[in-house]
């Protein structure tokens, strides 16, 4: 068994997120979860979880979630993973300035600026690791989810990039890439879908219907789904390990994918891209 480490989860109010502070927390692990819902704090809260408030859109709410953080911890912290995000659908072109941005400020700045407050913490202490859900559209794209896609993308650069500058601080920064895991994020999908998309005025009206249908299915919608579980398991590998990768693919089509990214020519990879709904 493991030595006990203190980690910081955002987004634990159900999904990957939840299903890791649970398999962490019955690991022996203790577990600190955040959720951006006063309700799901306090659900969680009764389920036996410190949890705090915590909005990565919000940068107040960002600082006074750390502060609380490191009252709780003595000023210490050995992992962080940053696991809360939503997918924005919608073809590129009915992507306003406003949907991006609104991507952007939870999926990579919000991301960004509560793991830039906790650098300095795991660089005092001489050791720490910070776990980045990323997702298999971190590495290739997929149509009708371009603002996904460029959050994702940008994430697994800034982390890539902080990989190097950190190297030789006792710093492990983590990519762990899943492919289609049940969750919530479809329903939350539709809701940002029916947010910032206009499927009535759009040249892709026609497409926008399959897409509705896909986003309100119930089950997988996607082949070679896996639980949540699955995720949980990468974390605590990444956790626990003592020289963590720098990458854990989770499903079947993250590895396939990560190899035919490799080996095939961009126009063949395309072409199987833009196959899959």
């Amino acid at each position: 068994m493991t030595a006990s480490k203190t980690v910081f989860i955002t987004g634990c109010s159900s999904g990957i997120g939840y299903t890791t502070a649970v398999a962490l927390r019955d690991r022996g692990h203790r577990v600190i979860c955040s959720a951006r819902k006063p309700s799901d704090v306090l659900r969680l809260q009764q389920e036996g979880f410190t949890c705090l408030q915590l909005d990565l859109a919000d940068s107040a709410s960002i600082e006074q979630a750390v502060l609380e953080l490191l009252a709780l911890t003595d000023g210490k912290l050995d992992a962080l993973f940053n696991n809360a995000a939503f997918g924005q659908p919608g073809a590129v072109e009915d992507l306003s300035r406003a949907a991006l941005r609104n991507q952007f400020e939870t999926n990579l700045f919000g991301t960004h600026e509560l793991s830039n407050l906790l650098i300095p913490v795991m660089r005092k202490q001489g050791h720490g690791r910070i776990i980045y859900n990323s997702s298999i559209l971190g590495f290739v794209a997929m149509k009708y989810r371009g603002a996904y896609n460029a959050s994702k993308f940008a994430l697994e650069g800034l982390a890539d990039t902080l990989r190097l500058e950190l190297r030789g601080s006792g710093i492990h920064i983590i990519l762990v890439e899943p492919g289609p895991i049940e969750s919530q994020f479809r329903r939350n999908a539709m809701i940002m879908y029916q947010q910032y998309i206009d499927p009535q005025h759009s040249y892709h009206q026609a497409t926008y219907q399959a897409l509705e249908n896909r986003l309100q299915k119930p089950g997988p919608a996607a082949p070679f789904t896996l639980p949540a579980t699955a995720v949980a398991a990468k974390v605590l590998a990444a956790l626990e390990s003592k020289h963590p990768k720098c990458r854990y693919p989770v499903t079947f089509p993250t590895y396939l994918f990560a190899i035919l990214k490799r080996l095939l020519p961009s126009a063949w990879l395309d072409k199987i891209l833009a196959s899959v709904d």
